[in-house]
């Protein structure tokens, strides 16, 4: 077992069929989940032709005219779906310089006033009008039915690989995954000494699902993405073709008292735009932290005890200095429900939204 890591692995799915390569699959992904909690996973089994046809419609989606993107804003939606420029979402206190279209599973509005706030997270997208962009609605949804069967199937091995039956992690997840479409433009490094230009996303944990799948649309050596360790470098993950980058959320780690951390990331910006496309594997809104921390707290403590955490409070954890200040409010018990915790980090993200929409909560959230 490792103190720290230095690259990231790399895990080859199609040995899951291969009865002979199997145990060497589940011990190394094994050991990305409890040392790394940052993977790349290639033979994934999901069609060229459905990544390469969402690629193909990024450049096309960010030259879409302001009054088109405008049209389709995520401020217009309760749901936190839609278009948002460049340094309008706040990530670590510093605006990102990113712009993002962001999608999820496509469902009625159907909120009324007697069910949770956060449940009003559920809803439809917004789409650009299909004469500006026709191909990209069904490059979309069939991105989004490939990586929910993906993401399930990966979820069956996580569980395998840490001696849980096969369908024991499949009962947290939401009836709702989310998919951000996102365009770094190209910044001036030339003079850039202190980095200031630089924060493409600010360092963070997923707070957003379970799992994340990223897949860097940009070939390389076009990068930015980095993960920090425990010893608090930051590792660049460079763009690997025909693979998804891999990491663990803020509530898979709840679930497993620490045994899997959700390790912290961020992209910076560079002198070359680029594109990716994270999914975001959805959690039950109404998973609440005692649910989380109790339904397989004597499985961790009985097969992981040197890495078993009795408290999710980061301060306790293996993690470098840098990676314990990140904000992690399910961790850190401030919010019961998963649901309400996800609503508030996106507030706190799209503050123009959550005064919308949220004012009957808006203060307490962007104030605590």
């Amino acid at each position: 077992m490792t103190s720290s890591f230095a690259e990231i692995p790399t895990l080859n799915l199609s040995w899951a069929d291969d009865s002979a390569r199997r145990p060497q699959l589940l011990a190394q992904l094994r050991h990305a989940l409890v040392d790394v909690g940052f993977l790349y996973i290639s033979h994934h089994g999901v069609p060229g032709v459905v990544v390469a046809n969402l690629v193909n419609e990024l450049p096309n989606l960010f030259a879409l005219p302001d009054a088109e993107k405008e049209r389709i804003a995520l401020h217009n939606s309760a749901q936190f779906l839609g278009y948002s420029a460049a340094d309008t979402e706040i990530t670590a206190g510093q605006p990102d310089r990113r712009e993002q279209v962001e999608f999820a599973t496509e469902h009625h509005d159907s909120w009324t006033p007697d069910q949770p706030v956060y449940d009003r997270l559920r809803g439809p997208n917004q789409w650009p009008d299909a004469a500006s962009a026709p191909g990209l609605r069904p490059a979309v949804e069939a991105y989004l039915d490939a990586l929910t069967a993906l993401g399930e199937r990966f979820l069956e091995l996580v569980a395998e690989a840490l001696f849980l039956p096969t369908h024991a992690l499949l009962s947290f997840l939401s009836d709702q995954h989310r998919l951000k479409l996102v365009h770094y433009p190209k910044v001036d490094v030339k003079d850039d000494t202190t980095g200031e230009n630089r924060q493409g996303v600010g360092p963070h944990k997923d707070s957003s699902g379970w799992w994340t799948f990223l897949l860097q649309a940009s070939p390389p050596p076009i990068g930015g993405l980095q993960a920090l360790n425990r010893a608090g470098e930051w590792i660049d993950v460079p763009a690997v073709p025909g693979t998804f980058v891999v990491n663990i959320g803020q509530a898979f780690e709840v679930v497993t008292h620490g045994v899997c951390p959700a390790t912290t990331h961020r992209v910076l910006a560079g002198a070359d735009e680029r594109f990716s496309v994270p999914f975001f594997q959805g959690v039950r809104r109404n998973l609440t932290k005692t649910e989380a921390l109790g339904a397989l707290q004597g499985h961790f403590q009985k097969h992981f005890p040197e890495r078993f955490l009795e408290s999710t409070d980061a301060s306790s954890s293996v993690e470098s200095a840098e990676g314990r200040q990140i904000d992690s409010p399910f961790l850190r018990g401030r919010y019961e429900t998963w649901g309400e915790s996800q609503l508030r980090t996106k507030v706190r993200s799209h503050r123009d939204v959550g005064a919308r929409f949220y004012g009957n909560v808006f203060n307490q959230y962007t104030h605590d």
